[in-house]
């Protein structure tokens, strides 16, 4: 027996009211059920960030929630950074710093990326280094993400 649970949401500014099955996850209701398929699945545990979300302007791992859990909250994917100009920066900044390879990690990074434009706007090295923490990437390594995050935030300093 299938159980359901209505919930409501604000989802990249849009309110969304879903009948979901309780033990569905949130990565799995953003790609399978709502369509948006920019945040991915990595490694389903939390350790890789790919499937980075915010909640109520936090950072999570969507692979770790469920999909109830977002009853009541705003959320934003990749998907809802489209209008946001400090995110079009950071974007640009991945690709002027050859930060994208195989492009995997990268919504999980900018997701995270941008949590840090928002909270430290003048953050250094140091700092960008331990907000990327939980965000992994197999193919350039984590200097050019680094460079492209701090220049996103300090104007190229």
């Amino acid at each position: 027996m299938l159980l359901t649970h209505d919930i409501e949401f604000t989802l990249n500014g849009v309110t969304k009211k879903l009948t979901i099955d309780v033990t569905m996850n949130a990565l799995d209701m953003l790609r399978d059920v709502v369509g948006l398929t920019g945040t991915k699945y990595g490694c389903g545990e939390g350790e890789c960030g790919a499937c980075t979300i915010r909640v109520d302007g936090e950072t999570r791992n969507s692979c770790l929630m469920f999909a109830v859990d977002f009853d009541g909250r705003d959320i934003v994917t990749i998907e809802g950074l489209a209008a946001d100009p400090k995110a079009d920066a950071l974007r640009e900044s991945f690709v002027e710093h050859g930060a994208v390879q195989c492009g995997f990690c990268t919504p999980g990074m900018v997701m995270q990326a941008s949590h840090i434009l928002d909270t430290h706007p003048d953050a250094d090295a140091a700092t960008i280094k331990r907000g990327l923490e939980g965000n992994l990437c197999r193919c350039t390594g984590y200097k050019k993400i680094v460079d492209a995050v701090e220049s996103a935030c300090c104007g190229g300093r």
